[in-house]
Formats: structure tokens, sequence, C-alpha cells
């Protein structure tokens, strides 16, 4: 899978932009505040049907007009695609032509890996972090799993409100009920995404440190299956039932499980090194490229956000050994000429002031 062509047109900082992409690396370079990032942006918005920088699409719309637009032009195996984004009073998505009604029917046409300086907060951060890793990760791959996540989040964002209102306990359990249901399918699709990425991300980490064992294991409700971990969550609800009253929150659930990552019997998350923690989020962002590749049959398109100027020299030469096989976007500042060599077939553009031209 790879981009051929990004169109934009009052997107952030830009009047327009037609930028042609080459299939390998693919670099941005300008000074700060020219628009590097809101290119990049633009294409994870085509991904995943929202920006990674905002939960409010209205900011996406350039300062004094009234709409925007994104298309991007994909090359596949098999065939292309393309994806447009029309903003105005509303969000509109197109594919081929073609209106959406579900923003689920965008998952997977596009697959991006976007890793940035924010990224990097993926083992140091709180667990909301891992569980956004994993969800968008599982969405790209599963159409299903986005759909039973958004109907967990609206089933719990109901019972949360019923418990403000002091409900009866029978009222109580037909929202537990639906919540259990729908909560187990998420916690068994999440636990076996986990098990298939970790021994990739086992033997990339091994690459990229070239010491250390990592291990991954999903934190969550018990059960070997759906029948019992959604059993496993009602009891846990009934368990809960006093204190969920009294706080008016529900606290068991997918939205509070979290990824367990460990080096050598070490948790990362609590005890790892500054250069632990860079090195293992490096390596989940390589074996998720793997793992989608493996899943789907392409590599996904690879969003490197001046994420270079975050890593020393030997995570760079690691990560850059990698993108090689597949079609990469880089934004930067500058990049020194020891790391332009090793980045192979380059296609560069420059950016000033919401302008970006070929070099």
């Amino acid at each position: 899978m790879r981009i051929e062509k990004l169109t934009i047109k009052n997107y952030r900082n830009y009047a327009s932009a037609d930028v042609k992409l080459g299939r390998g690396v693919n670099l941005f370079v300008g000074n700060n505040a020219q628009g590097k990032t809101n290119l990049l942006e633009s294409v994870y918005l085509a991904s995943v049907g929202k920006s990674a920088r905002t939960p409010r699409w209205q900011e996406l719309i350039k300062w004094g007009e009234n709409f925007a637009t994104v298309k991007v032009n994909l090359r596949k195996e098999i065939g292309t695609d393309e994806v447009e984004i029309r903003l105005d009073k509303d969000k509109h998505v197109l594919i081929n032509g073609l209106p959406i009604t579900k923003i689920g029917e965008l998952m997977g046409v596009l697959k991006t890996v976007l890793f940035s300086p924010d990224e990097l907060k993926i083992v140091k951060d709180g667990p909301s972090e891992r569980r956004r890793f994993m969800d968008i990760a599982i969405c790209q791959l599963s159409k299903a799993y986005f759909y039973t996540l958004t109907r967990y989040n609206k089933i719990l964002s109901q019972r949360n409100k019923l418990l403000k209102n002091h409900p009866s306990e029978d009222s109580l359990i037909v929202w537990d009920m639906q919540l259990a249901r729908e909560g187990a399918r998420v916690i068994k699709t999440r636990r076996g995404f986990v098990e298939r990425l970790a021994p990739i991300a086992q033997t990339v980490h091994l690459d990229v440190t070239g010491k250390e064992k990592l291990s991954l294991a999903y934190e969550g409700i018990a059960g070997e299956n759906v029948e019992e971990i959604e059993q496993n969550f009602l009891d846990t609800l009934k368990k809960n039932r006093e204190r969920d009253l009294n706080f008016a929150l529900t606290h068991a659930g997918p939205q509070r499980d979290d990824l367990a990552l460990s080096a050598d019997g070490i948790d990362l998350r609590s005890f790892g090194s500054q250069g632990q923690q860079r090195s293992t989020a490096l390596s989940l962002k390589l074996a998720e490229m793997e793992l989608l590749k493996a899943e789907s049959g392409e590599y996904p398109v690879l969003l490197l956000d001046d994420v270079l100027s975050e890593l020393d020299s030997y995570r760079q030469s690691k990560l850059l050994s990698h993108i090689k096989a597949y079609q990469t976007i880089i934004t930067c500042t500058s990049l020194p000429p020891e790391v332009r060599e090793k980045l192979g077939e380059l296609t560069e553009f420059r950016v000033e002031n919401g302008n970006a031209h070929r070099i």
C-alpha cells in the first residue's frame, strides 16, 4: 500500500497543496510552524477519520474559510482507492467518490502507523495511551472491532449517567448485562492482538537493543473465551456495585485495562529508564507495522513526525534500517548527511509558509 498523491485545500495553514509522493521515503523539511506536521496530519485524518492532535475537526479548517478538503489517492497490490474528507458544517467521508454513512467503513482503507514525540509516551504515560495504541491498530484490521468498541463506549456512558441518579438494582443489572457482553468482546479481541504482537515485538526489540527480552501481556478481566470473560465481568460489576454507586463511575472494564511491558523482569512502565522506554516505544511501532503487514497482506504507510530528533544516533540507525521496506513520510527541520545516506530511495520536499515544493 502506498500513497500516490495527497491533495488538500483550506487545511490548517494551507490554501492548497497537491503533493505527489514517492514509493520509498518522503521527506518534508522546513523550519518550525511552516506546515510539515499539517501535511502528515491530513494523511492520518484520511486513515482513521480524526486528527491525532485535536478532537475538534473544526480546528482543521483554515482560518477565515468555511470548508476544507483532504484527498488521498492510494495504490494497492490489487487496484486503487481514493479517500476524501470534506469539512464544512459537518464532516463528510467519501471512498472512491461515494459517501459513507458510518465512519467504521473508513477503517482499513488507508492503513497508517504514526510515530511522533507524543507516541513516545506509550510506555511512560498512563494506561489510556496504551489502550489507544491497541485500539487504533485493531480498528485498522477489523471494522467489527471498531463497531464493538463504539457500542461498548456508548453503553458505558449510559451506565455512568444512570449511576448518578441512584438507580434501582434491577435497572442497573440490565445495563450490566449489556456492558459485560460488549466488553467481553473488546477484551478478547485486545488480548488476541497482544498475543500476536508479542513475539514480533520481542524480535524487533532484541534487534533494537541488542540484548533485552521484551514481554507483553494484556491486563484485564480474565477468561479463556468470550463467555468466561463476560461472566467474570458480571461478577466484578456485582462486587463493585456499591463502590460504583458511591462514586457514580464504573470501576471495571476495558476502559481500565492496560498493556504490561517488561524487559528481563523489569516493569518498563514504572521502572524503565528513559532510553529503555524509548526503545520499547520504537519496538512497538515497528512491530505494529509487521503485524499489519502479516494480517492485511500489505505494509501500512509509516508516518514519522519529527521523531528522529527525539532519538539518539543508535536508535535512529535501527529505525532507518527498517523503513526501506515500506513507504514512509518523515517531517524534520534538517537531516544530517550521514542520516540521509541511510534512507535509500528519497523524495524530498521543502515546506515554507503553507507551501510544499519538491526539491
